[in-house]
């Protein structure tokens, strides 16, 4: 016999005899005529029946079927055997309770199987699907103290719908009813399923709370089939309301007053404060148009609920407003709890009154943060911020949030000249709910929109190099169309970078390299940013996906009206400094994929371009892109990787150590699985760099050309992911598989990976710690 196949004999005797132990060994903790449930089998006997049909049908029915055996690998059950091995606890905590009960699973015996239940559950089943007919018994199977249950089933032919009616009559419910019947999931020739009748009825019920029946219930519908008036097979199907239908369910209501309670809570409610339904006498001073708002100590301008409410006096009742104004209450910010009432104040004219009660959130609060930081960019550091946030501002629903924060990096690693950065500054941000502009803005949105507002200032210090002012200010508004689609447009997002304290070390460093020369140099970047977002990653879904785009737009119509073009030694400035001009965007694509509750995969790819022109060379540095650190290519520390084919180790200078590009490309995959409650764990791996438009005598490779896939840095690792519920701690630990900078054909670094050479592992295991999952 070949070696090979020897071996490969070996290796299944050794799991066949592994198999068997393990299988005896959990057989022999049961009692004395007790037998292991191994499962359930359901065998169909039916020739006519497609193989499709017949196959579905048997999925359903095995899933129905309780309770379920021991889960098993390989025809192994080692969750049985942990709990079978394990000690029985004292208590209710410590090693043998977690291995018995959190790791183990209690045995499911044949005594615990009601054969007959499931029998019943098989043959109802079956009926509920159309098979009228059916009929079911079932056998038990022993051997070796092991037992499985075997249910063959005679369905008989499946019926079909011959014909739907709907009630004819001249009621308006009735009407109603039958104008909806043109979308009816009821169709003739499909197979009787009480599923869709089911649903058949929410629909109804769904049409009908869309035409002012708030008080119609699905169970006010009875779908009646009869199977005598046809023959082959064949049932017929009236849709009717039921006779034992309540009066105020079949008639049409619409809006009488709307009333607010902009303060409520239930203490208020004891001590008898808010009376709720009110006298209408009481109502009339509180009136604001065609709304009350019962707000005596004027915590909130009226007219928050003139946008946010989407019923008036008049209105005909509809599911569709009634949610709007709900999701556009919570959206708001400043309530805590929203809560809803219907009250009916005319019973003969069909009309009730609308109360909404609001409970607000704590209106200001104070927040004082530390940070401890350590990066993978042999840095470690802290930071403080004291924010505030008014979330009732101009008691219009208006939020600002205001914020101080100073923080200190220092180096742990890495090159002796990569400077500490100390870093404090300060921003203010104020969020109206509405678009402010000289135009009108309608939003039948479930989400209010909003105009943002913000400045803010940083002063950061490289020791022994330089030191920068940076003023930021923003204008813009961002708006939902639903929940999975979100605009973000600032009109004007300015940026001014003021260097100062340039020491004689940097400057005579900066002479001989023009990317450091720029980053000292003062900048001026304005012009809109438009990002559009859709993700239905909410969503109970097998299959998920996120999508980011950004268009970036700065100094365009500026360079247009002034003629600017650098190239022709027509630079202009504004107060003296040359402003910026570019077009750059970037795409974040993301799709995530649940293999179950505890496993999945969640991967990336990002694209993105800056492209300089008119009264701009080059890209400014805070508007370039970065590839390295713990949310990008884990295997190179932060800010290292490129551009291109680059070699940062060939450049001495501290700046050197974040390497920009005007283009990006990444991708990264992440398999993902729950090990025990708050342990997770993760295998990943990453591709990307970041490479020049123009060409750098300083750093050659550093271009984008047709080479860039050669280019392509990759690595992979492990990571360790403690889920808090109020934070995740991230630590992944990654090297390289393929550096951009080695020499052409020799990038790939699996001949070089020595696990044992201490050298090794500190310039190539990186690892990089983080707060929350990298994407």
């Amino acid at each position: 016999m070949d070696k090979n196949y020897q071996t490969y004999f070996r290796y299944l005797l050794t799991f066949g005899m592994a198999s068997a132990a393990l299988s005896c060994s959990n057989t022999r903790f049961l009692k004395e005529g007790q037998m292991l449930y191994t499962g359930a089998e359901v065998k169909i006997e039916n020739d006519t029946l497609p193989k499709k049909e017949k196959k579905d049908l048997q999925s359903a029915l095995e899933a129905n079927l309780t309770p379920k055996p021991n889960s098993s690998f390989l025809g192994l059950r080692p969750k049985l055997y942990f709990y079978n091995i394990a000690k029985e606890p004292k208590k209710e905590k410590g090693f043998n309770y977690w291995l018995k009960y959190k790791i183990g699973e209690k045995p499911v015996l044949l005594g615990d199987v009601d054969r007959e239940f499931n029998k019943d559950i098989i043959v109802n089943y079956s009926e509920n699907k159309g098979y009228f007919n059916a009929q079911a018994t079932y056998d038990t199977i022993s051997k070796n103290r092991k037992a499985k249950v075997i249910y063959t089933v005679k369905p008989g032919a499946r019926y079909l719908i011959s014909e739907v009616k709907f009630q004819k009559d001249s009621s308006l419910v009735n009407q109603e009813i039958r104008n909806t019947s043109e979308r009816t999931l009821l169709k003739k020739g499909n197979p009787f399923d009480l599923d869709v009748i089911k649903s058949e009825r929410e629909r109804i019920d769904n049409r009908l709370k869309e035409r002012g029946f708030y008080y119609f219930h699905p169970d006010n519908i009875i779908v009646q089939a009869d199977s005598t008036v046809s023959k082959n097979h064949k049932v017929e199907l009236n849709v009717k309301l039921k006779d034992n239908t309540p009066d105020i369910s079949t008639e049409q209501f619409s809006i009488d007053k709307v009333i607010v309670f902009p303060n409520y809570n239930i203490q208020d409610v004891k001590d008898g404060k808010y009376n709720v339904p009110m006298n209408a006498d009481s109502l009339e001073k509180y009136r604001h148009k065609d709304i009350y708002v019962i707000d005596p100590e004027h915590k909130f301008k009226p007219k928050i609920f003139d946008r946010a409410l989407y019923f008036k006096t008049g209105d005909l009742y509809n599911r569709t407003n009634h949610n709007l104004t709900l999701n556009r209450l919570i959206s708001l910010g400043i309530f805590k709890f929203v809560k809803n009432e219907f009250i009916v104040s005319d019973s003969l004219q069909h009309k009730f009154d609308t109360y909404y009660l609001l409970t607000p959130r704590q209106l200001q609060s104070l927040r004082l943060e530390t940070l401890g930081r350590t990066n993978s960019a042999n840095y470690a550091g802290s930071e403080v911020n004291l924010n505030w946030t008014h979330r009732n501002f101009f008691r219009g629903a208006e939020q600002f949030k205001a914020s101080v924060y100073g923080a200190f990096d220092f180096q742990i690693g890495g090159p002796e000249n990569a400077k500490n950065i100390f870093r404090t500054g300060a921003t203010a941000q104020l969020s109206i709910p509405r678009i402010v502009a000289p135009f009108r803005f309608n939003s039948s949105s479930a989400f209010v929109p909003r105009t943002n507002i913000s400045l803010g200032y940083e002063f950061q210090n490289r020791t022994e190099y330089y030191s920068l002012n940076t003023f930021t200010g923003s204008f813009g508004y961002v708006w939902k169309e639903n929940a999975r689609k979100e605009h973000d447009l600032k009109i004007l997002d300015i940026t001014y970078v003021s260097p100062a304290n340039i020491t004689p070390l940097y400057e005579e460093k900066a002479a001989k390299n023009d990317a450091m020369r720029r980053v000292v140099e003062k900048q001026l970047i304005f012009g809109p940013i438009y990002s559009y977002t859709y993700t239905n990653t909410m969503l109970p879904k097998s299959n998920t996906f996120y999508y980011k785009g950004t268009l970036d737009l700065a100094g365009n119509l500026t360079g247009l009206l002034t003629g600017a073009n650098v190239k022709k030694d027509k630079e202009k400035s504004i107060f003296g400094v040359p402003f910026s001009q570019f077009a750059k965007i970037e795409n974040d694509f993301r799709f995530y994929h649940k293999f179950s509750e505890k496993t999945s995969l969640a991967t990336r790819a990002i694209a993105g371009i800056a492209y300089p022109y008119g009264n701009s060379e080059h890209i400014p540095f805070s508007r370039q892109f970065f590839s390295g650190g713990s949310n990008s290519v884990r295997a190179f520390r932060a800010r290292t990787l490129g551009p291109g084919s680059f070699d940062p180790r060939t450049i001495e200078e501290g700046y050197y150590f974040d390497q920009s590009g005007d283009v990006k490309l990444e991708l990264n995959a992440e398999y993902r699985a729950n090990l025990y409650k708050f342990l997770n764990v993760a295998v990943f791996a990453d591709a990307g760099n970041v490479w020049l438009i123009n060409e750098d005598t300083a750093r050659p490779g550093a271009k984008f050309s047709k080479d860039f896939l050669s280019e392509i840095a990759v690595g992979a690792g492990v990571g360790l992911r403690l889920d808090f519920s109020i934070l995740i701690l991230r630590l992944d630990l990654a090297m390289p598989l393929r550096v951009p900078y080695y020499e052409k054909g020799d990038r790939w670094a699996f001949d070089r990976i020595n696990f044992g050479d201490s050298s090794w592992r500190k310039d190539n295991l990186i690892l990089n710690i983080a707060i929350g999952y990298p994407f």
